[in-house]
């Protein structure tokens, strides 16, 4: 856990944020040099006094890794190529990658690993052996029966995966096989969904007398709309390849011909066509692409404007303008 000051004083130094959203301390990571910490400050107290958590407010995010950590089984994998794209490896095939507690205590660890890749520009999140994940892992559930603790547990994956989505890398999940219940969340956290011809993503939590609680519900409802999300949260809808397209929550359906690519590498590929060019450029991209998400209009246009200024004269504009490559 990392010790910030509230707000940054200097937009042009590594603005991460620390602020208290529903009584629990929540770790934003936005960028390396980029935003405005007066924006970002009021976008937080509004989530703060929008919040409707709040009889837990004694959330310790160090308190519930230890108890994660007790949970152990699989692994979460990273690599960091020079391409600049990172593959992200949900590993536990013998429980369908189900996330273990430490796989989820794995996971944040690893969003602050990509947080601090200054070199990054895309990321991969792929299961292994053919299946992408299956959410909680249920021993790990079981033995974490009380209310206490298990919103504790909801809201150290719901930061972990606001993170995940709020990196400066472009990412797409590549889902083979089942993408169920937490699974189907993790989906939503990256910027688009690509599958293979067989896979099934499923809400699933309403089986379980839950819905979701990794912010996938309010990611899903920006990806597919309301009515929609209605349809795949309270019918638990098995979302095939037909289905996601129809609905825009799959981007593409990987064909991978009989002894050509394997499905990352078509994924990979598929990805390098929107990360190809210096990576403070393409994280400048995604980082004026989420403040229009999640800023409201006149405080986005003053991001973009910051945002543009840091790229003005530098490296990769001089080298275009010499190159005039504008129009190739």
């Amino acid at each position: 856990m990392y010790l910030f000051p509230p707000f940054c004083k200097n937009t042009n130094m590594s603005a991460r944020l620390c602020s208290h959203v529903c009584g629990r301390m929540v770790l934003f990571v936005v960028g390396r040099q980029l935003w405005s910490c007066g924006a970002w400050a009021r976008l937080l107290l509004r989530q703060n006094r929008a919040c409707v958590h709040s009889s837990v407010h004694d959330f310790n995010q160090e308190e519930i890794r230890e108890k994660l950590q007790g949970f152990l089984g699989g692994s979460i994998d990273l690599l960091q190529q020079e391409s600049g794209i990172a593959v992200l490896t949900i590993n536990n095939p013998s429980l369908m990658n189900a996330l273990s507690g430490s796989m989820m205590v794995d996971l944040e660890e690893k969003v602050t690993q990509l947080e601090r890749w200054t070199e990054g520009k895309g990321l991969v999140v792929v299961g292994a052996a053919g299946t992408f994940c299956s959410g909680s892992d249920l021993n790990a559930v079981r033995a974490i029966p009380n209310p206490q603790d298990g919103m504790k547990m909801c809201m150290f994956m719901h930061n972990t995966l606001t993170r995940l989505h709020r990196l400066p890398l472009i990412s797409v999940a590549l889902v083979e096989g089942r993408a169920l219940g937490g699974g189907a969340e993790l989906t939503t956290a990256c910027d688009f969904r690509l599958v293979a011809s067989s896979s099934v993503i499923q809400f699933v939590h309403k089986h379980m007398g839950l819905i979701p609680g990794w912010g996938g519900a309010a990611r899903l409802v920006r990806i597919v709309g309301d009515q929609n999300s209605l349809k795949l949260l309270g019918g638990a809808l098995k979302v095939t390849p037909e289905l996601g397209l129809q609905m825009g929550l799959v981007d593409g359906v990987l064909q991978v011909e009989d002894g050509g690519r394997t499905p990352l590498q078509a994924a990979e590929e598929w990805l390098s066509r929107y990360t190809k060019g210096a990576a403070p450029v393409i994280q400048a991209v995604k980082k004026v692409v989420l403040s229009g998400r999640e800023l409201p209009l006149s405080e986005a246009l003053r991001t973009e404007k910051d945002v543009f200024g840091t790229l003005w004269g530098g490296p990769a504009n001089l080298q275009a303008l010499a190159a005039r490559s504008k129009h190739k």
